[in-house]
């Protein structure tokens, strides 16, 4: 979020500094695995639907800026054991807003795409629209493309100290330096804790895994299958197709195990859990994708309680703005919450409804 928000202050004619304490991208956030989702009929309601389209145009403009391919329309099949969970709440939403989606029965989902098993209850949404995202490029094009419009970037940077004044804000640097801003933005991801006590978020930092499985080209490879979501009683799940022969990319969105920002995070595989739960749901509804590990990773996640966002003016300091607690679904908007960002610096408001997105929804 602040790489995007850093290139459309930049653009917007704004001297910017962006701090980072690794050099981005890196895999000491929530942008690294290659892949993420970019879907449109979203269950938050209509104001997540309005950001996601608006990031889906942005993400187009970034590509025509840079030249770098960054979306890949692949559809995405979501698939629902209706007893558990449903999309039809979110359809009328969807189409007021005219989305392409389809709702399909569950023989209808296996006969398109075989590679998937599933009860005959169960039902599936299929939006031709959507697809997924490079992320890793995602996060190259903004910051190439922020310092083209004369953002600077300082790598490998810790933020020590915060002081808020009634003219500026003073940012001390791991580096010794103390730079002056009239606003700043905090978007520091499931690292929010160590920024204490200068702000302190309801954010709890989790760590989260993904594997790609071995799985046959014919039925699972990018130019025959979709990206997917599927939730039932086994849990809520997300995945991609075999992108260039990697296998089959699958993980959870639910559970996880709670980690300290600053401590060491447990490699793939420490927990049983961390292939075993994704390889029962291959077993369950993709079993031909059920083949060797042929590659784990771990993540971070930052939750807030109700699952969504944190976009707010900082409670005790009005040129601080706060960005986080993207709960594993923020990365499809980073493009317009970036935009939404500048918005916010330069003028104070957004034309896009974030009001459910406020801190005061905790008190």
């Amino acid at each position: 979020m602040g790489m995007s928000a850093g290139y459309y202050l930049s653009r917007s004619g704004c001297k910017t500094l962006l701090i980072d304490a690794f050099d981005p991208p890196h895999t000491e956030g929530s942008h690294h695995g290659d892949s993420r989702l970019m879907r449109h009929v979203y269950s938050g309601g209509p104001d997540y639907i309005a950001m996601a389209l608006l990031a889906q145009k942005l993400w187009h403009e970034l590509e025509e800026t840079t030249g770098d391919q960054l979306f890949v329309p692949s559809g995405v099949i979501n698939v629902v054991d209706p007893e558990i969970h449903s999309f039809h709440n979110r359809l009328s939403h969807a189409d007021d807003a005219g989305i392409r989606y389809e709702t399909l029965h569950a023989a209808e989902v296996m006969k398109r795409w075989p590679g998937i098993t599933i009860p005959e209850h169960y039902e599936g949404m299929y939006e031709p629209d959507a697809g997924y995202l490079y992320s890793e490029p995602c996060i190259r094009a903004f910051r190439k493309a922020a310092e083209t419009h004369g953002a600077t970037l300082l790598t490998h940077t810790l933020v020590e100290h915060i002081e808020y004044g009634p003219h500026s804000v003073a940012v001390q640097t791991s580096g010794g330096e103390t730079y002056h801003a009239n606003q700043i933005i905090l978007s520091a991801g499931a690292w929010f804790q160590t920024l204490k006590p200068f702000v302190d978020l309801p954010i709890q930092a989790v760590r989260k895994t993904v594997g790609w499985f071995d799985a046959p080209e014919a039925l699972y490879g990018e130019e025959h299958f979709p990206g997917f979501t599927l939730a039932g009683k086994e849990g809520t799940y997300y995945g991609f197709p075999s992108i260039g022969g990697s296998g089959l990319k699958m993980g959870r969105h639910d559970t996880g195990q709670v980690w300290t920002p600053g401590s060491t995070m447990a490699p793939f595989g420490t927990e049983e859990t961390d292939e075993g739960d994704l390889r029962r749901l291959l077993e369950l509804h993709m079993p031909q994708a059920a083949g060797e590990l042929k590659r784990g990773s771990v993540c971070k996640y930052e939750f807030t309680s109700d699952e969504d966002f944190i976009i707010d003016r900082h409670p005790a300091h009005e040129r601080v703005w706060l960005a986080g607690g993207f709960s594993g679904h923020g990365f499809k908007f980073a493009s317009a919450i970036g935009q939404i960002l500048s918005d916010l610096v330069q003028t104070g408001h957004t034309d896009q409804d974030i009001s459910r997105f406020t801190l005061s929804r905790f008190r």
